[in-house]
């Protein structure tokens, strides 16, 4: 019914950009509400197991058990020295991995003998289990955090120079020709075209190193460490502390999303300002 002296104004339509934010959040929004589904259903599926005696909690724990003991870790202050001695461990190592082979990685485009001559030697060496060096770590360097350090570089060193050595290579050659062209000398065509072509291509890279380093660091500390969360899990498979060892493994999962998604939202950053 029309009110006599009120304007009816037509419904304003939403544009083809509003539509497609609309339906992302609408998108972003389910996704997240069935990963918390899927989480907490998991979580009530294994208590409930375990608090009918589907399971033996002694092997398997319990969620409440592992909060329970998760608690214990708080108020002892164990979970802040474990932890932060893993966490430290693990930037380390993935700091060094990441200078290390951008530098390796630059070498070996800067000198294609170089490459030429190195390039079999990373392969083999990436295609070595880490976990046999490890021994040889330990007896080369003792037991302490330099070992574990360097355990975890060992992990992912081999396989960043490959991978940020072939995305050098993969540069624009029109680019390159440009520069050359006009006078830039090979380090000028690396640091104007080659390095800012593969920023993308790096960050991708330090999402899988930032992994491979915390994995490194806990089979470091499996064998060469008296505190982190690595050496919690196998003192605890060999004392029979199930809580522990899955607190600890818990745990584990958390650093490394929040060690991923500190990346992504850098990479995130990076793609906002381009």
């Amino acid at each position: 019914m029309n009110i006599p002296g009120k304007i009816i104004r037509p419904q304003k339509e939403l544009t083809m950009q509003e539509r497609f934010i609309r339906d992302h959040h609408r998108h972003h929004h389910f996704v997240t509400f069935f990963r918390l589904l899927i989480f907490v259903l998991f979580l009530l599926v294994w208590e409930m197991a375990g608090r009918f005696q589907l399971i033996d909690t002694f092997f398997f724990s319990s969620p409440s058990m592992v909060a329970s003991y998760f608690m214990e870790m708080l108020q002892d202050g164990s979970f802040f020295t474990h932890t932060g001695i893993t966490l430290l461990e693990t930037l380390i190592s993935f700091l060094l991995i990441t200078l290390i082979s951008l530098l390796a990685a630059t070498l070996l485009w800067y000198s294609k003998t170089l490459s030429e001559i190195l390039e079999p030697y990373l392969v083999v060496l990436n295609s070595l289990p880490k976990s046999a060096l490890a021994p040889l770590f330990i007896v080369w360097l003792g037991t302490g955090t330099g070992t574990i350090i360097v355990a975890g570089i060992s992990v992912a060193i081999f396989g960043s120079v490959i991978s940020l050595y072939t995305g050098f290579k993969h540069t624009d050659p029109e680019k390159l020709k440009l520069i050359y062209t006009l006078g830039g000398k090979r380090m000028d065509a690396f640091f104007k075209v080659v390095f800012p072509f593969s920023i993308p291509m790096i960050l991708s890279n330090m999402k899988v190193n930032i992994g491979l380093a915390l994995v490194g660091v806990i089979i470091g500390e499996f064998l060469a460490a008296r505190r982190g969360l690595g050496y919690l899990i196998i003192y605890g498979s060999q004392v029979f502390k199930l809580n522990m060892v899955i607190t600890s493994i818990i745990i584990l999962c958390i650093i490394a999303m929040g060690l991923y998604q500190g990346i992504q939202y850098l990479e995130h950053l990076y793609k906002k300002k381009r």
